[in-house]
């Protein structure tokens, strides 16, 4: 086995001395006692070491008097600079010492606890991407969708859809580890169908990962096993409520026309020009021209997805008795679905949503969420046998959690079969759900809300069937993703205040189990602003102020991709207007600015860096991740609370400013001596504590605490 070489060079305000500690050395698990090996000078900066036998490991460079950079991994030979960056030889220009200084690594650890021994989600935080639109490390499967193309000015296809994949995201594992995330949230990784599908939430076949995710070296297991290797879960994206519009593979059909035949008005069998979609717009990656190979098919169905890649045989409509192509011929028979034609075995035959329908149960539980959505029979035995022994499998091959889309369209006990089920497989799986609400989602408790409690958030975190009393049934073990909390936000961290946000966190008591709701700023679906549709586009000290609350109070938080830069700043989150493509909207290719050029600079940004740090501060307090809050008072510029993890030794005191410096005072605490893991400052309590915080920043006040965690930014100092 060749030996791995790892070169640093030494950042210009470090010792003279450098030192690598190191872990998690394969094989074998070999490991360093603190502070490591001595490296050696190699001249100009640089220092070398050589490690014998191993092919992988995990390690930190540090000078012994304090400084250190961030963790690292590494799998191949390569040079550090001092910026941060790694290369696969020696750059030509000494580097600018970027790379500050951390707290002694006795002082706290920087990295999380191996990932077999985080058996409680909560320890977590969360990094949610879009595969395909996060980096691009495999342009063979790059795929572009029937909708929404991009042209350049000389009229040529540019951004497929389908361009990030399993192999890009492997090659940024450690970019999403520097940031300081431990568990990832990929969007549905299953085989998809629809003319926009690039997202994945469009499910053809639930059974098998879409093709153009995967590379013959970097498939689904292996992401999952590259994550594990660094200590990083992977949170699997499932859809229960619909599937595509072509019905499942190999379980149920919908009637259709192939595309390959539809020939839009005014033009004529085989001139269809759209980009890559030359003669028809049947899937031009396929040499049959079809959008489905499902066995279930009718029979001249199938019979012409084997030939006429072309669609140009003539071909009658066993509906119409028609023959096609026809120019403008019912674009209904090839795009959409006739409800009463489903096979009530595997659907709903209600029809689609509509005006009111989207705040009343029935309605959204039994009627189609779109054209492409067609909604299952979930009560069906039949249904809930496929979807679940189909989610085993990636339970089986290493999958850690499970988001659950769309989940106030399937009504709650119906849907916790499918979530007990998977946790009967899988013992102590993290499951949490998306229940999409604009205002505080109370229900029938009140506050403004126009819909019922058996479709808000709080319902399905319940057990009990009483509207108006939470408590009438215990902890469901199914949390959800905190839209009350983030419906806040519109009115308080966007305008650069807090007013406001005591008044949702004092209905925490409605929750099942308020510390496990996955909290965030925005998604790929709603953003903070005016109507909820775009990216956080206040000032940045507005964004780094909510990230502070985010990671200080109740829940797990979670990131979508490209916050950290203010990426598509202002942007709507989704198409918009007839004619938006991916490129102008906040689910556009975030890889470019990842590339070996770039990437530095993406790192070096405030926010990243307010992010990292932040995720070291929550993971070394115990409190932070666990815990109630108490003691809540805000008054629009501030904030304080306690979190009380009695049962883990971990009691912290928070208070956070925002657009002000802020004196905060608080009382009935514990008496002790307490430390900031901001400032370092030092403060002896008889049950009373007063300080002060510097605007936009936080006191994180730990009893008997380690002291300063991490280093001052922009923000946190």
């Amino acid at each position: 086995m060749p030996d791995l070489i790892i070169h640093f060079e030494r950042p210009a305000d470090w010792a003279n001395s450098i030192y690598v500690h190191y872990w998690t050395g394969q094989p074998g698990g070999a490991q360093s006692d603190w502070p490591g090996l001595a490296m050696e000078h190699q001249g100009d900066g640089w220092f070398s070491i050589r490690f014998h036998g191993l092919k992988s490991l995990f390690l930190v460079f540090h000078d012994g008097q304090g400084r250190q950079t961030q963790d690292q991994f590494r799998s191949v030979n390569g040079w550090l600079n001092a910026s941060g960056h790694w290369s696969a030889s020696k750059p030509e220009h000494r580097s600018a010492p970027v790379i500050p200084p951390a707290p002694p690594r006795s002082q706290v650890s920087s990295k999380p606890r191996p990932l077999h021994e985080r058996t409680d989600f909560r320890e977590e935080t969360i990094y949610f991407l879009l595969t395909t639109r996060f980096y691009d490390g495999d342009p063979s499967n790059n795929f572009f969708c029937r909708d929404r193309i991009q042209f350049d000015e000389s009229g040529n296809p540019v951004d497929p859809h389908w361009r990030g994949d399993f192999k890009g995201l492997i090659q940024r594992l450690d970019y999403i580890r520097d940031l300081g995330f431990t568990a990832i949230w990929i969007t549905p990784p299953v085989e998809n169908r629809s003319g926009l599908d690039y997202h994945g939430y469009h499910p053809y076949d639930w059974t098998r990962i879409d093709p153009r995710l995967e590379s013959p070296d970097a498939t689904y297991q292996d992401l999952i096993d590259a994550a594990h290797a660094r200590d990083i879960k992977i949170i699997q994206d499932v859809v229960v409520n619909h599937s595509c519009q072509y019905g499942i593979r190999g379980q149920v059909h919908i009637d259709h026309l192939p595309i390959k035949y539809y020939v839009p008005q005014g033009s004529e069998p085989g001139q269809v020009d759209h980009g890559p979609y030359q003669g028809n717009l049947g899937n031009y990656a396929w040499p049959n021209r079809d959008d489905i190979d499902n066995p279930l098919a009718p029979a001249w169905y199938r019979e012409r997805h084997a030939r006429d890649p072309d669609g140009s045989e003539p071909l009658i409509d066993p509906k119409t008795g028609e023959t096609v192509p026809q120019p403008g011929y019912r674009p209904g028979r090839f795009f959409g679905i006739d409800a009463q034609d489903l096979d009530p075995d595997w659907y709903h035959q209600e029809g689609f949503i509509c005006g009111g329908d989207w705040e009343s149960a029935h309605p959204l539980q039994q009627k189609h969420l779109a054209g492409d959505c067609i909604d299952l029979a979930t009560e069906r035995q039949n249904v809930k046998d496929y979807l679940i022994n189909a989610i085993n499998r990636y339970l089986d091959m290493g999958v850690d959690a499970l988001r659950i889309d769309t989940v106030k369209h399937v009504e709650r006990d119906n849907l916790l079969e499918y979530i007990n089920a998977w946790k009967a497989h899988k013992p102590g799986l993290f499951v949490f759900g998306e229940n999409l609400v604009k205002g505080y989602g109370w229900g029938d408790l009140g506050g403004g809300d126009n819909g019922p409690s058996q479709i808000r958030p709080w319902w399905y975190t319940r057990l009990g069937h009483d509207p108006l009393d939470p408590e009438s049934g215990g902890d469901s073990g199914f949390p959800q993703l905190d839209f009350g909390l983030f419906s806040t936000f519109r009115d308080t961290v966007s305008k650069g205040t807090y007013a406001g946000t005591a008044q949702i966190l004092g209905m925490d008591w409605i929750y099942g189990d308020v510390t496990q709701l996955v909290t965030f700023l925005q998604n790929h679906d709603v953003g903070p602003d005016n109507d909820f549709k775009y990216r956080f586009k206040g000032d940045q000290w507005m964004a780094a102020a909510a990230y502070t609350l985010i990671w200080t109070a109740r829940g797990i938080p979670c990131l979508y991709y490209g916050e950290e830069i203010e990426f598509m700043k202002g942007a709507p989150q989704d198409v918009e207007g007839e004619r938006d493509t991916l490129h102008r909207t906040g689910r556009a290719y975030f890889g470019d600015h990842l590339t070996e050029e770039r990437i530095a600079q993406t790192q070096a940004h405030p926010l990243y860096r307010h992010i990292q740090r932040l995720n070291l501060i929550r993971r070394a307090i115990p409190a932070l991740q666990k815990a109630r809050m108490s003691h809540l008072a805000e008054w629009g510029s501030g904030m304080r609370f306690v979190r009380d993890y009695s049962e883990g030794g971990s009691y912290v005191i928070v208070g956070l400013a925002i657009g002000s410096e802020q004196q905060i005072a608080i009382e009935g605490v514990k008496p002790g001596v307490y430390r900031d893991a901001v400032t370092g400052a030092e403060i002896a309590s008889d049950g009373r504590l007063g300080f002060h915080v510097k605007a936009n920043s936080a006191g994180i006040y730990v009893l008997d605490g380690p002291g300063k965690i991490g280093m001052d930014g922009l923000y946190l100092r």
